[in-house]
Protein backbone atom coordinates (compact mmCIF):
# COMPACT_ATOMS: atom_id res chain seq x y z
CA UNK A 1 0.00 0.00 0.00
CA UNK A 2 1.13 3.45 -0.68
CA UNK A 3 2.11 6.06 1.50
CA UNK A 4 -0.17 8.43 -0.17
CA UNK A 5 -2.90 8.57 -2.18
CA UNK A 6 -1.97 11.51 -3.84
CA UNK A 7 1.49 13.50 -4.25
CA UNK A 8 0.91 17.19 -5.54
CA UNK A 9 4.52 18.87 -6.55
CA UNK A 10 3.79 22.47 -5.64
CA UNK A 11 2.06 24.77 -3.69
CA UNK A 12 0.72 27.08 -5.77
CA UNK A 13 -3.12 28.21 -6.51
CA UNK A 14 -3.46 25.04 -8.86
CA UNK A 15 -1.55 22.58 -6.11
CA UNK A 16 -3.20 24.02 -3.24
CA UNK A 17 -6.99 23.55 -4.55
CA UNK A 18 -6.12 19.84 -5.63
CA UNK A 19 -4.11 18.91 -2.87
CA UNK A 20 -7.32 20.15 -0.97
CA UNK A 21 -10.20 19.02 -2.71
CA UNK A 22 -8.63 15.34 -2.33
CA UNK A 23 -8.14 15.76 1.40
CA UNK A 24 -12.14 16.56 1.62
CA UNK A 25 -12.65 12.96 -0.55
CA UNK A 26 -10.86 11.60 2.23
CA UNK A 27 -7.67 10.89 0.49
CA UNK A 28 -4.04 10.74 2.54
CA UNK A 29 -2.26 13.72 0.65
CA UNK A 30 1.25 15.69 0.94
CA UNK A 31 2.51 18.18 -1.00
CA UNK A 32 6.27 19.14 -2.17
CA UNK A 33 7.16 22.33 -2.06
CA UNK A 34 10.71 23.58 -2.73
CA UNK A 35 11.00 26.21 0.33
CA UNK A 36 9.31 27.26 3.39
CA UNK A 37 7.31 29.67 1.57
CA UNK A 38 3.88 27.97 0.88
CA UNK A 39 1.62 29.58 -2.47
CA UNK A 40 3.99 29.15 -4.90
CA UNK A 41 5.23 31.82 -7.31
CA UNK A 42 1.62 33.30 -7.63
CA UNK A 43 2.24 34.74 -3.80
CA UNK A 44 6.00 35.36 -3.21
CA UNK A 45 6.56 36.59 -7.23
CA UNK A 46 3.85 36.42 -9.28
CA UNK A 47 0.25 37.51 -9.27
CA UNK A 48 -0.23 39.12 -5.36
CA UNK A 49 3.35 41.49 -5.40
CA UNK A 50 2.60 42.76 -8.93
CA UNK A 51 -1.48 43.53 -8.04
CA UNK A 52 0.10 44.86 -4.62
CA UNK A 53 2.50 46.90 -6.58
CA UNK A 54 -0.17 48.41 -8.75
CA UNK A 55 -1.98 49.49 -5.89
CA UNK A 56 0.63 51.00 -4.17
CA UNK A 57 1.76 52.81 -7.04
CA UNK A 58 -1.89 53.98 -8.31
CA UNK A 59 -2.17 55.14 -4.17
CA UNK A 60 1.38 56.84 -3.51
CA UNK A 61 1.27 58.52 -7.10
CA UNK A 62 -2.09 60.12 -6.34
CA UNK A 63 -3.55 58.75 -9.03
CA UNK A 64 -7.17 58.51 -8.34
CA UNK A 65 -7.65 61.74 -6.09
CA UNK A 66 -6.46 63.84 -9.45
CA UNK A 67 -9.66 65.04 -10.25
CA UNK A 68 -10.13 66.62 -7.10
CA UNK A 69 -7.17 67.87 -5.84
CA UNK A 70 -5.35 68.71 -9.50
CA UNK A 71 -3.09 66.62 -12.21
CA UNK A 72 0.13 67.08 -10.31
CA UNK A 73 -1.12 66.09 -6.67
CA UNK A 74 0.71 62.87 -4.95
CA UNK A 75 0.51 61.73 -1.62
CA UNK A 76 4.01 61.70 -0.99
CA UNK A 77 6.60 63.16 -3.29
CA UNK A 78 9.68 61.28 -3.62
CA UNK A 79 8.42 57.74 -4.21
CA UNK A 80 11.12 54.93 -2.93
CA UNK A 81 11.20 51.13 -3.64
CA UNK A 82 10.88 50.57 -0.47
CA UNK A 83 8.11 52.56 0.04
CA UNK A 84 6.28 50.45 -2.79
CA UNK A 85 7.84 47.23 -1.19
CA UNK A 86 6.18 48.16 2.51
CA UNK A 87 3.00 47.20 1.73
CA UNK A 88 3.99 44.13 -0.71
CA UNK A 89 6.12 42.34 1.81
CA UNK A 90 3.14 42.99 4.48
CA UNK A 91 0.41 41.15 1.96
CA UNK A 92 2.71 38.70 1.14
CA UNK A 93 3.63 37.26 4.43
CA UNK A 94 -0.36 37.39 5.07
CA UNK A 95 -1.21 35.03 2.20
CA UNK A 96 2.00 32.77 2.51
CA UNK A 97 0.43 32.48 6.50
CA UNK A 98 -3.42 31.71 4.83
CA UNK A 99 -2.38 28.94 2.79
CA UNK A 100 -0.33 27.05 5.18
CA UNK A 101 -3.01 27.44 8.06
CA UNK A 102 -5.71 26.36 4.77
CA UNK A 103 -3.37 22.77 4.39
CA UNK A 104 -2.72 22.35 7.98
CA UNK A 105 -6.30 22.70 8.48
CA UNK A 106 -7.37 20.09 5.83
CA UNK A 107 -4.43 18.03 7.13
CA UNK A 108 -2.09 17.98 3.90
CA UNK A 109 1.31 16.93 4.38
CA UNK A 110 3.78 19.61 3.26
CA UNK A 111 7.10 18.10 2.34
CA UNK A 112 9.80 20.77 2.16
CA UNK A 113 12.47 20.00 -0.72
CA UNK A 114 12.94 19.62 -4.53
CA UNK A 115 11.00 16.74 -6.00
CA UNK A 116 12.30 14.40 -8.87
CA UNK A 117 10.51 11.34 -10.29
CA UNK A 118 12.14 7.88 -9.55
CA UNK A 119 9.24 5.84 -11.29
CA UNK A 120 5.77 7.11 -11.83
CA UNK A 121 4.96 6.24 -8.31
CA UNK A 122 8.08 7.38 -6.44
CA UNK A 123 9.08 10.63 -5.77
CA UNK A 124 12.49 11.68 -4.42
CA UNK A 125 12.31 15.13 -2.76
CA UNK A 126 15.87 16.32 -1.22
CA UNK A 127 15.97 18.86 1.43
CA UNK A 128 18.65 20.87 2.54
CA UNK A 129 20.08 17.90 4.81
CA UNK A 130 17.36 15.38 4.16
CA UNK A 131 16.20 13.05 1.34
CA UNK A 132 13.22 11.20 1.41
CA UNK A 133 10.84 9.18 -0.94
CA UNK A 134 7.24 9.57 -1.78
CA UNK A 135 5.20 6.22 -2.47
CA UNK A 136 1.52 7.31 -3.86
CA UNK A 137 -1.26 5.75 -6.32
CA UNK A 138 -1.28 9.45 -8.07
CA UNK A 139 0.40 12.56 -9.10
CA UNK A 140 -0.63 16.42 -10.07
CA UNK A 141 2.39 18.37 -11.29
CA UNK A 142 1.45 21.54 -10.49
CA UNK A 143 5.42 23.26 -10.33
CA UNK A 144 4.20 26.43 -11.80
CA UNK A 145 6.81 28.71 -14.38
CA UNK A 146 9.89 30.92 -14.40
CA UNK A 147 10.52 33.89 -16.35
CA UNK A 148 11.74 32.89 -19.95
CA UNK A 149 15.30 34.44 -20.63
CA UNK A 150 16.22 34.82 -24.13
CA UNK A 151 19.31 33.22 -24.56
CA UNK A 152 22.84 35.65 -24.66
CA UNK A 153 21.40 38.35 -22.51
CA UNK A 154 22.96 38.77 -19.15
CA UNK A 155 20.50 39.32 -16.81
CA UNK A 156 22.10 40.66 -13.51
CA UNK A 157 19.59 41.64 -11.03
CA UNK A 158 21.10 45.12 -11.29
CA UNK A 159 19.99 46.81 -14.81
CA UNK A 160 18.79 43.51 -16.95
CA UNK A 161 15.86 42.45 -14.88
CA UNK A 162 13.22 39.93 -15.30
CA UNK A 163 10.31 40.26 -14.06
CA UNK A 164 10.87 38.42 -10.74
CA UNK A 165 14.44 40.43 -10.16
CA UNK A 166 12.22 43.68 -10.27
CA UNK A 167 10.81 42.85 -6.91
CA UNK A 168 14.39 43.29 -5.38
CA UNK A 169 15.36 46.06 -6.99
CA UNK A 170 16.24 49.12 -4.37
CA UNK A 171 15.56 52.51 -5.91
CA UNK A 172 13.39 53.80 -8.71
CA UNK A 173 15.31 53.95 -12.20
CA UNK A 174 14.74 57.09 -13.45
CA UNK A 175 14.30 55.50 -17.15
CA UNK A 176 13.69 51.88 -18.18
CA UNK A 177 12.89 50.20 -20.82
CA UNK A 178 10.30 47.40 -21.36
CA UNK A 179 11.16 44.38 -23.76
CA UNK A 180 8.00 42.67 -24.18
CA UNK A 181 4.47 43.73 -24.60
CA UNK A 182 2.33 40.91 -22.92
CA UNK A 183 0.27 40.97 -19.69
CA UNK A 184 3.68 41.32 -17.91
CA UNK A 185 5.38 43.69 -20.10
CA UNK A 186 2.22 45.95 -20.29
CA UNK A 187 1.20 46.24 -16.48
CA UNK A 188 4.97 46.71 -14.93
CA UNK A 189 5.13 49.42 -18.25
CA UNK A 190 1.78 51.52 -17.04
CA UNK A 191 2.86 50.77 -13.31
CA UNK A 192 6.29 52.28 -13.45
CA UNK A 193 5.27 55.59 -16.00
CA UNK A 194 2.70 55.94 -13.20
CA UNK A 195 5.58 56.35 -10.73
CA UNK A 196 7.51 58.99 -12.77
CA UNK A 197 9.61 56.86 -14.28
CA UNK A 198 10.16 57.15 -18.15
CA UNK A 199 9.01 54.16 -19.53
CA UNK A 200 9.99 52.56 -23.49
CA UNK A 201 7.90 49.54 -24.45
CA UNK A 202 9.53 47.56 -27.44
CA UNK A 203 8.19 44.49 -29.09
CA UNK A 204 8.53 42.46 -32.22
CA UNK A 205 4.74 42.49 -33.01
CA UNK A 206 2.71 45.09 -33.89
CA UNK A 207 0.28 45.63 -30.78
CA UNK A 208 0.04 44.71 -27.57
CA UNK A 209 -1.73 41.96 -26.26
CA UNK A 210 -2.81 40.47 -29.59
CA UNK A 211 -5.47 37.90 -28.08
CA UNK A 212 -8.07 41.13 -26.89
CA UNK A 213 -10.19 42.53 -28.95
CA UNK A 214 -8.81 45.52 -31.65
CA UNK A 215 -10.87 48.23 -29.29
CA UNK A 216 -9.55 46.72 -26.13
CA UNK A 217 -5.92 46.96 -27.52
CA UNK A 218 -6.69 50.53 -29.20
CA UNK A 219 -8.34 51.97 -25.34
CA UNK A 220 -5.23 50.64 -23.98
CA UNK A 221 -2.75 52.10 -26.78
CA UNK A 222 -4.36 55.63 -26.38
CA UNK A 223 -4.37 55.88 -22.60
CA UNK A 224 -0.22 54.37 -22.59
CA UNK A 225 0.44 57.18 -25.44
CA UNK A 226 -1.61 59.69 -23.17
CA UNK A 227 0.64 58.87 -20.33
CA UNK A 228 3.87 59.12 -21.76
CA UNK A 229 4.96 56.00 -22.49
CA UNK A 230 6.94 55.46 -25.54
CA UNK A 231 6.17 52.58 -27.83
CA UNK A 232 8.03 51.16 -30.24
CA UNK A 233 6.32 47.95 -32.24
CA UNK A 234 7.75 45.77 -35.18
CA UNK A 235 11.46 46.14 -33.33
CA UNK A 236 13.37 43.14 -32.52
CA UNK A 237 16.02 43.33 -30.43
CA UNK A 238 19.45 42.89 -31.90
CA UNK A 239 21.83 43.73 -29.33
CA UNK A 240 22.28 44.51 -25.37
CA UNK A 241 25.17 46.16 -23.63
CA UNK A 242 25.58 47.93 -20.47
CA UNK A 243 27.56 51.15 -21.12
CA UNK A 244 30.66 52.62 -19.01
CA UNK A 245 28.12 54.93 -17.52
CA UNK A 246 25.91 52.39 -16.21
CA UNK A 247 22.80 52.71 -18.30
CA UNK A 248 22.05 49.88 -20.55
CA UNK A 249 21.89 49.93 -24.61
CA UNK A 250 19.38 48.14 -26.77
CA UNK A 251 19.99 48.00 -30.42
CA UNK A 252 17.12 46.77 -33.00
CA UNK A 253 16.76 44.96 -36.39
CA UNK A 254 15.69 48.38 -38.13
CA UNK A 255 18.85 50.22 -36.57
CA UNK A 256 17.09 51.98 -33.72
CA UNK A 257 19.10 52.54 -30.36
CA UNK A 258 17.76 52.80 -26.88
CA UNK A 259 18.89 53.54 -23.53
CA UNK A 260 18.39 53.61 -20.26
CA UNK A 261 18.92 53.07 -16.90
CA UNK A 262 17.49 49.11 -16.62
CA UNK A 263 16.17 47.17 -18.96
CA UNK A 264 13.20 45.04 -18.28
CA UNK A 265 12.86 41.92 -20.14
CA UNK A 266 9.02 40.34 -20.14
CA UNK A 267 9.66 37.34 -22.46
CA UNK A 268 6.90 35.18 -21.20
CA UNK A 269 7.27 32.38 -18.72
CA UNK A 270 8.61 28.65 -18.51
CA UNK A 271 7.22 25.29 -17.17
CA UNK A 272 9.36 24.97 -14.16
CA UNK A 273 9.72 21.48 -14.94
CA UNK A 274 13.27 20.89 -16.11
CA UNK A 275 14.16 19.37 -12.85
CA UNK A 276 11.68 16.84 -11.90
CA UNK A 277 13.42 13.87 -14.47
CA UNK A 278 10.35 13.79 -16.08
CA UNK A 279 11.54 11.20 -18.16
CA UNK A 280 11.77 8.95 -15.28
CA UNK A 281 8.12 8.58 -15.05
CA UNK A 282 7.35 7.92 -19.10
CA UNK A 283 6.81 12.04 -19.63
CA UNK A 284 8.10 14.64 -21.08
CA UNK A 285 7.69 18.52 -21.55
CA UNK A 286 7.67 20.74 -24.51
CA UNK A 287 9.72 23.57 -25.29
CA UNK A 288 8.14 25.64 -22.92
CA UNK A 289 8.64 23.00 -20.48
CA UNK A 290 4.55 22.15 -20.20
CA UNK A 291 3.05 18.49 -20.15
CA UNK A 292 0.77 17.79 -22.77
CA UNK A 293 -2.38 16.59 -20.88
CA UNK A 294 -6.24 15.50 -22.33
CA UNK A 295 -9.61 17.28 -21.04
CA UNK A 296 -9.16 15.80 -17.55
CA UNK A 297 -5.87 17.02 -17.07
CA UNK A 298 -4.41 13.50 -17.47
CA UNK A 299 -1.13 13.23 -18.93
CA UNK A 300 -0.04 10.33 -21.31
CA UNK A 301 1.24 8.36 -18.01
CA UNK A 302 -2.24 7.09 -16.03
CA UNK A 303 -1.76 8.25 -12.66
CA UNK A 304 -0.08 11.19 -13.14
CA UNK A 305 -1.60 14.32 -13.73
CA UNK A 306 -0.80 18.22 -14.54
CA UNK A 307 -2.42 21.32 -13.87
CA UNK A 308 -1.93 25.15 -13.48
CA UNK A 309 0.27 26.66 -15.33
CA UNK A 310 2.91 23.81 -16.29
Amino acid sequence: MAEFDLVVIGSGPAGQKAAIAATKLGKRVAIVEKTEMVGGTCISQGTIPSKTLRESALYLAGTSQREIYGASYRVKDKITMADLMLRTGHVIRHEIQVVRNQLQRNDVEVVVGSASFIDAHRIMVTGSDTMRVLETDKVVVACGTYPSQPPGVEFNGTNVLNSDDLLKIRELPKTMTVVGAGVIGTEYATMFQVLGVRVTLVDGRERPLDYVDDEIEDVLMYHMRDEGIIMRFGEQITNIASSPDGRVRLQTHTGKEFASDCVLFAAGRQGNTQSLNLSAAGLEADERGRIKVNEHYRTAVENIYAAGDV
